[in-house]
């Protein structure tokens, strides 16, 4: 097992480096940068990579990407400037090449509003059939746009080791698959039968890369996800609703469903609560609230 150095110090020697070497001259931003890193430092340790200072490029978006669910751009950008300074300290970056700027999906959580049943089945039926079955699948599993390009069968990738409770999915069936999520965490969802058998007939005879957002995800079935696919489900909620909470609402969907059938099974909120964060791939239950609205 790899030694971790307490998040505080990997800060600290960042933050001297930075001083040393004239990249950051106020107090101020030598405050806020060591916030920053400490909050990646510790990130970093739960996810296995030892050490903020050997951060890739690529684990860098990661963690602003999981990021983007829980703070908002100014926080966020922070963030990134202190990866970015220190990025450039130790030469991953240039001295003048930025880190790539992710936006804050916070708002957008928070501004979504969940769809029934029948409002997610009547909006894909005005989709193409690719759309169509991405967004019965991400109403069903709860899933973010982008996941719906990373699913594989669960015998096909492990996901990442993680304490579950043995309330997930009390009261529903179907087959269990992985996907990607936020902050590169690889989890089951479970997909409903009937689903699982039209996905399974979309399986590609070899996985593809595909770009989303400047990310690039290895894709092994036919179907819609990422930002043509929130686009797509947009705009045929307009069309049949003549409004539109975004994609993003299929997972209040999800998260408001789900308690209410755990309640039903007889768990207390906070079980409920956990069990939902868990299906829905949050780092912390108190993020499940917020689909809760």
């Amino acid at each position: 097992m790899p030694k971790f150095a307490k998040a505080s110090t990997q800060a600290k020697n960042v933050i001297k480096g930075l001083t040393k070497t004239k990249r950051i001259k106020s107090l101020g931003t030598a405050r806020n940068y060591m916030q920053a890193l400490k909050t990646v430092a510790s990130w970093s340790k739960d996810i296995g990579i030892n050490g903020i200072q050997s951060m890739t490029i690529e684990e860098a978006r990661t963690y602003l990407d999981y990021r983007a669910e829980i703070v908002g751009q100014k926080a966020l950008d922070m963030e990134r400037q202190a990866i970015q300074a220190m990025m450039q300290l130790n030469g991953k970056l240039q001295p003048k090449q930025p880190l790539y700027r992710v936006k804050s999906c916070l708002n957008e959580i928070k501004r979504s509003r969940a769809y029934t049943r029948e409002q997610a089945k009547a909006i894909s039926h005005r989709q193409t059939e690719r759309n169509q079955l991405a967004t019965q699948i991400a109403y069903a599993a709860g899933l973010r746009a982008h996941e719906l390009l990373t699913l594989a069968k669960a015998n096909e990738r492990s996901p990442d080791i993680r304490t579950t409770l043995g309330s997930k999915w009390q009261g529903r069936d179907g087959e269990l698959y992985t996907v990607v999520g936020k902050g590169g965490l690889i989890r089951h969802v479970l997909i409903p039968n009937t689903l699982s058998s039209q996905l399974e007939q979309k399986r590609l005879a070899q996985p593809i890369t595909v770009i989303d957002r400047e990310i690039n995800y290895s894709q092994r079935y036919n179907i819609a996800g990422g930002k043509k696919w929130s686009d797509s489900f947009s705009k045929a909620s307009n069309r049949t609703l003549l409004f539109s909470t975004g994609a993003h609402g299929l997972r209040h969907s999800y998260a408001q469903e789900r308690i209410v059938e755990l309640h039903a099974l007889g768990f207390k909120y906070k079980t409920a609560l956990a069990t939902v964060s868990q299906e829905m791939g949050h780092f912390r239950a108190d993020i499940t609230e917020v689909y809760l609205n």
